[in-house]
C-alpha cells in the first residue's frame, strides 16, 4: 500500500510593482502516488466520497473531466518526454464535496525517484486551465537550484497581464516540500510560493485541518476575492478575461 502524505503548510503571495500587496495564507495539500493503490484514513477518500478526498476526476485534463496519471503519461508521450517510473500528485483535495485548486502539481519520477519532470497544473476561478511542463533543457533531475521557465499565456489573475514569463523552484524532498513561482510580466509581476512539511495524512490531522481551516476550498475562493477587492479598491487595474489557449499544456 502507498501512504499519502499531509503538507499542513503555508502559502505566500507578493505582488511586484506600482501596486503592491501581499498575503501568507495556512493551507493544507496531500501528496500521493497517483497509480498506487493507497489505504488512507477512514475519513478521506480516493475516488470516492469523505471529510475529505481525492479524485481523478478533478486533475489531468479539464476540470470535472480529469484522467488522472493515465493523462500525464499521454502529455508526456506527446512532447517526447520519457515515461516515469512513478507519478505522484500534489494537491487540495475535496472538502466536503468541494474543490478548487488554484496550482496542483504532477511530479514524475525516475527509477532512482529522483523527479525529472513536473506539470503545474493551474486553475483560474473563471473555470478555465492550463498546465505548464516543467524541466531541464538536459532532463536531468530537478534540484532546489534550478530555475525552470515557461512563458505564460494563460489568464489567471485580472489584475496581471499575461505577457510574461515564470520562472519556477522545486524542492522536493521526502520529510518536506517547497515550491517558488515567479511571475515578472510589464512592470509588475507576482511571486507566490508553498511550503510545509510532509507527514503521513492521519485521521486526527485531517481532523485538525478541517478545524483549523474549515470549508477547505471554499475558504481559498473566499481570500482570492478578499485579495482581489483590496487590489480593486488600491488602484490596480482590472483586466477582462480572454479566451483561454487552444493547448492544454505548454513549456
Amino acid at each position: 500500500m502507498s501512504r499519502i502524505d499531509h503538507i499542513a503548510g503555508h502559502t505566500w503571495h507578493g505582488r511586484k510593482g506600482a501596486v503592491e500587496n501581499a498575503f501568507r495564507y495556512s493551507i493544507d495539500y496531500v501528496m500521493l502516488d497517483a497509480e498506487a493503490e493507497a489505504h488512507p484514513p477512514r475519513l478521506f477518500g480516493r475516488n470516492r466520497a469523505g471529510l475529505a478526498s481525492l479524485w481523478d476526476v478533478d486533475h489531468g485534463g479539464p476540470p470535472g473531466q480529469g484522467r488522472g496519471a493515465v493523462w500525464v503519461r499521454e502529455i508526456l508521450a506527446a512532447h517526447g518526454l520519457p515515461s516515469p517510473v512513478r507519478v505522484e500528485l500534489l494537491a487540495q483535495p475535496r472538502v466536503l464535496g468541494h474543490v478548487f485548486n488554484p496550482v496542483a502539481f504532477w511530479i514524475c519520477r525516475d527509477e532512482e525517484d529522483a523527479a525529472r519532470v513536473v506539470i503545474a497544473e493551474v486553475t483560474n476561478t473563471y473555470g478555465d486551465r492550463h498546465s505548464y511542463l516543467c524541466h531541464r533543457d538536459d532532463m536531468a533531475p530537478i534540484s532546489a537550484q534550478d530555475y525552470l521557465t515557461a512563458q505564460k499565456i494563460f489568464h489567471v489573475s485580472p489584475f496581471q497581464r499575461i505577457e510574461g514569463g515564470y520562472e519556477f523552484r522545486f524542492d522536493l524532498r521526502s520529510d518536506r516540500i517547497g515550491i517558488w513561482i515567479d511571475f515578472t510580466g510589464g512592470n509588475g509581476g507576482v511571486i507566490a510560493t508553498l511550503v510545509g512539511q510532509r507527514t503521513p495524512l492521519t485521521t486526527w490531522g485531517l481532523i485538525r485541518a478541517c478545524l483549523r481551516r474549515p470549508f477547505g476550498s471554499r475558504r481559498v475562493l473566499a481570500l482570492i476575492h478578499w485579495q482581489a477587492l483590496k487590489l480593486w479598491w488600491k488602484g490596480a487595474t482590472f483586466r477582462a478575461r480572454p479566451e483561454p489557449p487552444a493547448e492544454e499544456v505548454s513549456r
